[in-house]
């Protein structure tokens, strides 16, 4: 089977568990509204591993099929690629950041496609050392908001491997002013975080931008402080 082929058998299955039930719920998570087939989400991972068993299926067939699927607007699509090349992450390399990187070109709209390809992708991207931070450096200014909210949730997985916060901080600077809501949101998530690990550091960059940065990044920022912790990063008044 090739990557044509595979693309068409994914819209067939999809076609064949279609539940407009589920179209319905899951709507309630997009505000941006829900595209799809409404397939129980239990049954896509089957599939993939069904797949997942042929000699055709390569790395470079899911990286073919991929550049169909993302484009799509029908959630379970994207979902798709995510998921067939999460089966081959024992042959990520730098190729494999780039042919990522370039689905924000192609595709990827909602906040969950782009968590997914942090969940699934980063923790190997930073674990076998296929990307530096700097690697990440224009997404900070990507026409597609989702790839810039991307920066802050995938240094989120980069904790795991660095304490270079000082680092870290100035990287997402140029990202405190972002005007979308879902970058506040990812900013705000990976703050937090730091928060966690050293609150010293983390709490003299959020001094900082108190006064100028969505108060949404704050918010999630010190979501795990006391009332009183919080009242510190109050904006200031003029």
């Amino acid at each position: 089977m090739n990557a044509q082929e595979l693309h068409q058998d994914i819209i067939m299955f999809c076609e064949q568990h279609a539940d407009e039930e589920n179209v319905k719920k899951y709507s309630r998570y997009f505000k941006e509204g829900f595209v799809g087939f409404g397939i129980e989400n239990k049954l896509i991972p089957v599939k993939v591993k069904e797949y997942k068993k042929f000699e055709w299926c390569t790395i470079n067939v899911v990286y073919e099929v991929s550049r169909l699927l993302v484009p799509d607007k029908r959630h379970e699509l994207p979902n798709f690629a995510l998921l067939l090349l999460n089966e081959f992450k024992n042959k990520f390399d730098i190729n494999t950041f780039h042919e990522v990187e370039s689905w924000f070109t192609i595709g990827i709209t909602n906040w969950a496609h782009t968590d997914g390809i942090v969940q699934y992708f980063f923790p190997v991207f930073w674990k076998k050392e296929i990307i530096k931070l700097n690697d990440l450096s224009k997404w900070r200014k990507a026409k597609n908001k989702f790839q810039r909210r991307c920066v802050p949730v995938g240094m989120i997985k980069l904790l795991k491997h660095s304490e270079d916060f000082g680092k870290m901080f100035k990287f997402i600077d140029p990202l405190m002013m972002d005007p979308e809501r879902e970058v506040h949101q990812g900013l705000g998530w990976f703050l937090r975080e730091c928060w966690k690990r050293n609150r010293y550091k983390t709490e003299s960059f959020l001094m900082k931008w108190k006064n100028d940065c969505a108060r949404l990044i704050i918010q999630y920022a010190t979501e795990k402080m006391t009332k009183e912790e919080r009242l510190k990063f109050r904006k200031g008044k003029k």
